[in-house]
């Protein structure tokens, strides 16, 4: 398994994994490093004149240091936000692991590391058959889990974990992302998620999507690529 790249996934949709992907990206960036972005598949997007575009995956193409074309970056993308598989129907299109694979691996051969975000959580469908996890099991890459700091998380955060290593997957550590102002008790919420996530979170997001553009996760990034040497 490769540990350069990171597959950054989520306890759930709109919990924060753009923010925390493109800070990490950032910080791989600042460090010297050439640095590829990936947003494999992308529901919700807009029509433009280059064609569909979506908002995250524009928003990694912009802390890439690496020149990428958009379809590089985001070689699924649909206009309807809704779940990819559904998108994918409609259109009669059936989104291939094998191709996203090979589109990963020509990023590879370009730069030192691959920041890779997912869409929705871990178990999220991309075809009949196929989930976000068995994506990142088929790149190879171990998992950064963006946890949402709300009601419920605790449950969410620990079953991401463990069907993360159901599917084999190694986990490379969590983010907490506040979603707003600091959930009722906080601090007790971080000590459980630290217990049963077996480790403390690499970082604490504080709620500004606007503070993603510093590199708040530069400490969290250093971790990362002194576990991938």
């Amino acid at each position: 398994m490769s540990t350069r790249s990171f597959f950054v996934t989520g306890t759930d949709t709109g919990v924060g994994k753009t923010v925390v992907a493109c800070a990490l990206a950032r910080a791989f960036a600042a460090a010297g490093e050439r640095l590829a972005v990936m947003k494999p598949i992308a529901s919700g997007a807009r029509r433009t004149a280059d064609g569909l575009r979506n908002a995250d995956a524009l928003a990694l193409i912009g802390v890439a240091n690496v020149p990428l074309t958009y379809p590089e970056v985001n070689p699924y993308c649909f206009e309807p936000a809704i779940s990819p598989h559904i998108a994918a129907e409609d259109v009669n299109i059936k989104i291939d692991i094998g191709t996203i694979k090979a589109g990963f691996e020509a990023l590879k051969a370009i730069s030192d590391r691959v920041v890779i975000e997912g869409a929705g959580g871990w178990l999220a469908p991309i075809n009949a058959n196929e989930s976000m996890g068995d994506l990142a099991r088929a790149l190879g890459v171990p998992a950064v889990l963006v946890v949402g700091l709300r009601l419920g998380c605790l449950n969410h955060a620990e079953l991401s974990r463990r069907a993360i290593e159901a599917h084999g997957v190694a986990f490379a550590g969590w983010v907490a992302n506040r979603l707003g102002s600091p959930m009722e008790r906080e601090a007790e919420n971080l000590a459980t998620l630290t217990r049963r996530l077996g480790a403390p979170p690499l970082a604490l997001v504080p709620f500004a999507a606007a503070r993603a553009g510093s590199l708040l996760l530069e400490e969290a990034a250093a971790q990362l690529r002194e576990a991938g040497k």
